[in-house]
């Protein structure tokens, strides 16, 4: 299995960006697909997740209403997008995927055994 995730760029506060992330080897559909950031020196933080199969997602408290999950199975495509950006938003942001992981460890980054390169976004003030 293959993550590509791409869409990070340099977005001002309370803009939007919509990251993708396109996987190969595994339909989208089959696997549950997260989301983590990560900042220099800190841990990787959950930020969502798209549950296998159907549309249910779960998200981090601190993007709870300006982020959704939507998924292109045709283009095998998960992706994240992300309204009222704000600074504390800037990191890595990386997609992550298992076919395993049980809804009670979603939020936990060792759940996940595939994970793609990782897309900068950075949110001026």
């Amino acid at each position: 299995v293959q993550l590509q995730a791409s869409g990070g760029g340099l977005v001002q506060a309370g803009g939007s960006l919509r990251l993708s992330c396109a996987a190969s080897g595994r339909s989208s559909r089959t696997s549950t697909t997260g989301w983590f950031r990560q900042v220099p020196g800190k841990e990787r933080e959950f930020v969502a997740v798209l549950f296998r199969s159907g549309s249910a997602t779960y998200f981090a408290d601190s993007v709870k209403g300006r982020f959704t999950l939507s998924r292109d199975s045709a283009k095998n495509t998960v992706y994240l997008q992300m309204n009222s950006l704000k600074p504390e938003d800037t990191a890595v942001y990386y997609c992550a995927n298992s076919e395993q992981v049980i809804s009670s460890t979603v939020t936990r980054a060792s759940s996940y055994g595939y994970w793609g390169q990782g897309t900068l976004v950075t949110v001026s003030s």
